[in-house]
């Protein structure tokens, strides 16, 4: 069980560490001076979050390899994040929706979380829960704002739909180890919150008078390393330091 736990964690840490260092690109460049400084704090959070769950994993793996070595020390087949939090930002919009989307699922996963028989997810979930709730306000408060204000605004959030939701299926994807865990009531069944995150979605599409879509193409491989082109960019920037002087600290 130890094994799968270990896989299951890194998965939920990649997500988190991906969709962070997204995030914290957006620093300088963002559309008003509060979004320069919320964003990146934004992305702290999740990196916080993945600190800790690289942490449980190095402990699952007997202390292999440190939190750092799992984070900055793999390439980019072996990471197991999903293909939504690895997308680029096109517009601030797009980051918005993607955050929203994202938020909304591990808010309801780390409440099912609460009553894991592991004790450090637990405690993870207590933390990581009120967090998701503060980036679900300020990301649906924008999705609102952009949907339901001006034509173009109204525009670019429709088209960021069309990007972004086919992506969403993966958020519910249970691999072999992730459903090990959830009969062992370890971490919950992703499945058994779709219904939740869809109702939450659809609630704040409506305020934000923009459609929920109908039929999707859904895109997966993440979860089974396999990335979009924009992945390998991606870890290539993360991993400058950790390449260019290993074993550095400070």
């Amino acid at each position: 069980m130890s094994e799968n736990l270990f896989f299951s964690t890194i998965e939920l840490a990649d997500d988190h560490l991906i969709l962070g260092h997204r995030l914290s690109e957006w620093c300088g460049h963002a559309p008003t001076l509060e979004e320069d400084l919320s964003l990146p704090n934004l992305g702290l959070d999740l990196l916080g979050a993945a600190t800790n769950l690289y942490s449980l994993a190095s402990n699952l793996e007997g202390g292999k390899r440190s939190e750092d070595e799992l984070a900055f020390g793999r390439i980019e087949k072996e990471y197991k994040n999903c293909l939504l939090v690895e997308k680029p930002n096109e517009n601030f919009g797009h980051t918005m929706l993607k955050q929203l989307y994202f938020c909304v699922f591990m808010k309801l996963f780390w409440n099912e979380c609460n009553s894991s028989k592991n004790k450090i997810l637990a405690g993870i979930s207590a933390k990581s829960q009120k967090e998701m709730v503060y980036h679900i306000r300020h990301s649906g408060e924008w999705v609102i704002r952009l949907g339901d204000g001006t034509e173009e605004s109204h525009f670019k959030m429709t088209e960021a739909i069309n990007e972004l939701h086919p992506y969403t299926e993966e958020l519910f994807y249970m691999s072999e180890v992730s459903l090990n865990c959830a009969k062992k009531n370890y971490l919950p069944d992703r499945l058994k919150i779709k219904k939740a995150w869809e109702k939450e979605i659809r609630d704040i599409f409506k305020e934000a008078t923009l459609p929920y879509p109908s039929i999707v193409h859904f895109q997966i491989g993440g979860r089974n390393g396999i990335h979009t082109e924009t992945m390998g960019h991606l870890i290539s920037t993360m991993q400058y330091l950790q390449r260019t002087y290993p074993g550095q600290t400070w």
